[in-house]
């Protein structure tokens, strides 16, 4: 250890103790001494050697951390220590401190000289450097003399300024603070005037002035009170902006946008005014209706203002229900009306800043100024709906807060009429097809219209059972169009358009083609329409007198009595009724000579024949197709209810008329088999035969009863039994005319109604028209064949031919007495016709169908009478043919009815006697239209003649064949 410690001595290096830690390596390497370095000089150089040794030594002797070395080579010792070892490791470690440091005197020697003359540069700055203290001490020395002779002075001068223009810009700002605080009177002033923009202006530029002094301590109250002043400019332009929502004034509505536009808050606006349009909408009706329920209710204790809107509407009364729907729909038409005055507004700004200019500006647009117009227009456009939507629900909660079902039908028309107006303002408004509105007003016209319906037909059941058939005196220009209830047919407008503007005839092409928005842009209202078009509503159909004219009238009985020879019958005035032509309007000389003497209307002019009930139906069925032209959705229903009045008319006129057991034994086929059908489908399907009595209006609660009406009963003062009248023939004429006449307007209205009909229903409208009202005329047959069947005296017809005698010898030259009884008959029958004419005129074809039974049954009579013969002769046959070719000469003067109906039924029958056995079986079997009886008599009459026994057997029996089957 003591030499360890001598070791350490040696190389001037301190013990562990003395913090060697804070040593860096260089001044670990101390310079080695001349003893040294003498030592080093005298060890042989082996450079090679040498850089071994020093590559030898451990790299933390080469760290730049500090580090104790000493310390480093105490704890390598091992446990234990060995001497030799030890001496072994320090000479080692001589080694490398020797090389080292030989390697250190190296270097050092060799950059002695840069050293040298770094040395000399130091020196010389140093010599600089005491130069300029020198220079420094001069220069201080000469300011400090020029300060005490002029700085002082002029620098006070300048301050004096400075603080001059300080206080100058003082002055300023506390005026222009004073002016601030000065500022809420003016504000107030322009917020009075409603001068929004300018106020805000004056606001934000005061706020700009403010943050400019607001190192004033004054300035922050100022601030304060600037903002309370903005949200206060803020509050009542948004009230501002909820005005536009009645009454839009564009100079109003264009500050309120510039207002928003300075505060920045152009998308808050239009936020802010979509809420306060549906709160004018809720507000605007609410009001309304609170209006007419407290007025109606009168000092009601109820307290209608907190009620909710939907059972305010159920408070409603009828009388006041169209005046508050009319009233609220002129609201909403207002609140709507602002809102496309608002969307027209930007419209035209968005032109006006899109237009490029002469500059480019419109290039030079700010994107936000873009993003807040896009937001705009998106904002509106979705409006559009919103607004809509809830103008539907307000008035659907009105609609179906009152039972429209016992409504006048005028009134009802009304309402159709306002809301199909109101479902108009909505397509035009937003493209809509008012699915709400449609779905409501569906609703309450289904329950009108049937609960109407019934009503109707009760009435009409009462009007037919009440109805003496007595002629209704209308113009010969009578057309349904005439009647107000089709005013709506004659216009060119849209069905979805209410009748109140259809009825507008008066208005001007250009100004039909205008939308409601740009009628009523600027002022009135389109829910006022309907109130000035009822007084227009005139008709001019009724005759009179029944005559056109009092020159007509006396120029008919002028010509009668000047041509006395022509019959009366053919000075009557003609109808085509195949044809439809209309009516002329005068008489002229020869036209009523040239008239057909089948046709009895000499006093008449063609003047349809109807009656109240006929109009009343017409009327009916055009109030039916009014209320269909506005609500197509329920226009199967109502096309129902249509066809049924007209059902229930014609089954009333052929059970009051034409329903006889005689039908079928007349063997005529009076009724033809769709006839018949369509009466049996009416009897099933309308008609109440369970219904008797007093009770007819009391319906059983069975389902198949309730659209059912019992059967109607003739008037008692209708006489159909009196032979004078030719047992009600007019009566007879009217009814079923009236009937055909229905008809036909009906085939006139086909076209409308197809277009009416849903494409599924259309087969049902087809069926009716094919199948019922088709068959109209078809009922002249029944009805007029019981005139037919009594007028003449067919029984005494038959006594009189028993008593002639057939088995003559002789051919005789004069016909037989009961051919001019028959004829004497005709001629009465024909006058008869002649004095119902007087008062009602007889068409054509009913005196055609009259002339065609009476001669039919004449015939026929004429038939049965001849076969009741039992001899007859050649001579005898002769006599029938001459008997009969007298009647038909004679009758064929009475009427021009071609050909003579059944007139080969006769002459067939007569000939039929000079046949052989064989043509007379051929003759039996091919004319089944006679009778057995017939048949048989003309067998037996034949017997003995040119017929023996056995083939009269043979015939016989031919003819029994052919009756079995009938049995």
């Amino acid at each position: 250890m003591q030499k360890i410690k001598s070791l350490m001595a040696r190389q001037g290096l301190k013990s562990p103790q003395e913090s060697m830690a804070d040593l860096s390596p260089v001044e670990n390497l101390r310079i080695p001494s001349k003893e040294e370095l003498r030592e080093l000089r005298e060890q042989p150089i082996d450079p090679q050697a040498e850089q071994e040794l020093i590559e030898s030594i451990e790299e933390v002797y080469f760290s730049t951390d500090s580090f104790d070395m000493v310390q480093h080579e105490l704890e390598k010792l091992p446990p234990e220590l060995n001497l030799q070892e030890l001496e072994e490791y320090r000479d080692k470690l001589k080694r490398q401190q020797a090389a080292v440091s030989k390697k250190v005197a190296d270097l050092i020697l060799e950059k002695q000289p840069a050293y040298v003359k770094e040395l000399e540069r130091v020196t010389a700055l140093q010599t600089n450097l005491q130069l300029a203290a020198v220079i420094c001490t001069n220069a201080r020395r000469q300011l400090t003399m020029a300060k005490e002779g002029f700085t002082e002075a002029s620098l006070g001068l300048l301050s004096n300024q400075r603080r001059r223009q300080l206080l100058t810009g003082l002055l300023k700002s506390l005026r222009t603070i004073k002016t601030l605080q000065r500022t809420d009177v003016r504000l107030s002033e322009m917020l009075e005037e409603e001068d929004y923009p300018g106020a805000i202006q004056l606001c934000l530029e005061c706020q700009k002035a403010a943050s400019t002094f607001k190192h004033y301590s004054c300035i922050s109250e100022l601030n304060s009170k600037l903002q309370d002043t903005l949200e206060q400019i803020e509050e009542q332009l948004d009230v501002a902006l909820s005005k536009t929502c009645k009454h839009f004034d564009v100079s109003h509505y264009t500050k309120v946008q510039l207002a928003y536009t300075l505060l920045g808050k152009t998308q808050t606006a239009m936020d802010q005014l979509h809420m306060h349009f549906t709160q004018a909408i809720h507000n605007t009706v609410f009001q309304v209706v609170l209006g007419y329920v407290e007025l109606c209710a009168g000092n009601a204790d109820t307290k209608f203002q907190k009620m909710q809107y939907k059972d305010l509407c159920t408070h409603i009364t009828m009388d006041s229900y169209i005046p508050c729907l009319t009233d609220l729909c002129k609201a909403l038409w207002e609140v709507m009306l602002s809102y496309h005055r608002t969307m027209q507004w930007h419209e035209e700004q968005d032109r006006h800043e899109t237009t490029p200019t002469a500059d480019g500006a419109a290039a030079a647009e700010s994107d936000e100024s873009v993003v807040d117009r896009s937001y705009v227009k998106k904002k509106l456009e979705h409006g559009l709906t919103r607004i809509w939507q809830d103008v539907q629900l307000k008035a659907k909660a009105y609609i179906l807060g009152t039972d429209m079902s016992n409504f006048k039908y005028d009134d009802f028309i009304v309402v159709l009429d306002v809301i199909s107006r109101l479902m108009q303002v909505g397509e035009e408004f937003c493209g809509s097809k008012s699915e709400v509105l449609q779905e409501s007003i569906k609703r309450q016209s289904v329950n009108y219209f049937k609960n109407y319906h019934r009503a109707r037909l009760e009435e009409l059941r009462m009007f037919l059972e009440n109805e003496t058939w007595e002629l209704c005196p209308v113009k010969s220009n009578f057309n349904i169009a005439q009647l107000h209830e089709f005013k709506f047919m004659g216009q060119c407008r849209s069905p979805s358009v209410s009748p109140s503007k259809r009825a507008a005839s008066s208005t001007s092409t250009a100004q039909d083609e205008l939308s409601l928005f740009q009628q009523y842009l600027q002022e009135g209202n389109p829910f006022e329409m309907h109130a000035e078009n009822k007084e227009e509503e005139t008709e001019d159909v009724l005759a009179s007198n029944g005559y056109e004219s009092d020159e007509l009238e006396k120029s008919v009985y002028q010509d009668y009595d000047s041509d006395s020879d022509v019959p009366e019958e053919l000075k009557q005035d003609y109808v085509d009724e195949q044809t439809g032509d209309a009516p002329i309007k005068s008489a002229s000389r020869e036209t009523i000579r040239s008239k057909k003497k089948s046709d009895y209307n000499l006093n008449k002019t063609n003047a349809p024949i109807l009656t109240n009930t006929t109009l009343n139906v017409i009327r009916l069925v055009g109030k039916y197709m009014q209320m269909m032209n506005i609500l197509k959705p329920i226009a199967f229903d109502v096309i129902h209810c249509v066809s049924q009045l007209f059902d229930y008319y014609l089954y009333a006129v052929y059970t009051f008329f034409g329903r006889n057991d005689m039908y079928e034994s007349s063997g005529l086929g009076l009724i033809s088999s769709r006839l018949r059908t369509t009466l049996n489908r009416i009897q099933e399907s309308l008609i109440d035969m369970e219904a008797v009595g007093e009770n007819v209006t009391v319906h059983s609660a069975a389902e198949d009863r309730k659209e059912k009406v019992p059967s109607p009963h003739l008037s008692q003062l209708v006489v159909l039994t009196n032979g004078g009248t030719l047992y009600g023939l007019a009566q007879r004429v009217v009814a079923t005319e009236s009937l055909v006449f229905l008809a036909e307007q009906f085939e006139s209205l086909q076209s409308h109604l197809d277009t009416m009909m849903p494409a599924a229903k259309k087969p049902f409208l087809q069926q009716f028209y094919s199948q019922t009202v088709s068959t109209a005329s078809e009922l002249r047959k029944p009805i007029y064949w019981i005139v037919a069947a009594k007028a003449i005296d067919y029984e005494q017809m038959l006594l009189l031919m028993a008593g002639v005698k057939w088995d003559i010898r002789e051919i005789m030259s004069q016909h037989n007495v009961y051919v001019d009884v028959l004829l004497k008959e005709f001629e009465q029958f024909n006058q008869r016709l002649q004095d119902v004419s007087r008062h009602v005129r007889i068409p054509l074809p009913v005196s055609n169908v009259l002339w065609e039974h009476c001669i039919r049954l004449a015939n026929r009579t004429l038939v049965e009478g001849y076969a009741n013969v039992k001899k007859c002769s050649n001579e005898g046959r002769a006599l029938m043919q001459l008997d009969f070719q007298q009647f038909l000469m004679k009758l064929e003067k009475l009427t021009d009815l071609r050909p003579i109906p059944d007139k080969e039924f006769v002459e067939t029958y007569i000939k039929a006697y000079y046949l052989t056995e064989n043509d007379m079986e051929q003759f039996i079997k091919n004319h089944r239209e006679y009778s057995m009886k017939q048949l048989a008599n003309l067998v037996n009459v034949c017997l003995g003649s040119h017929i023996n026994k056995k083939a009269r057997q043979k015939l016989l029996a031919a003819i029994d064949d052919i009756d079995r089957p009938k049995r």
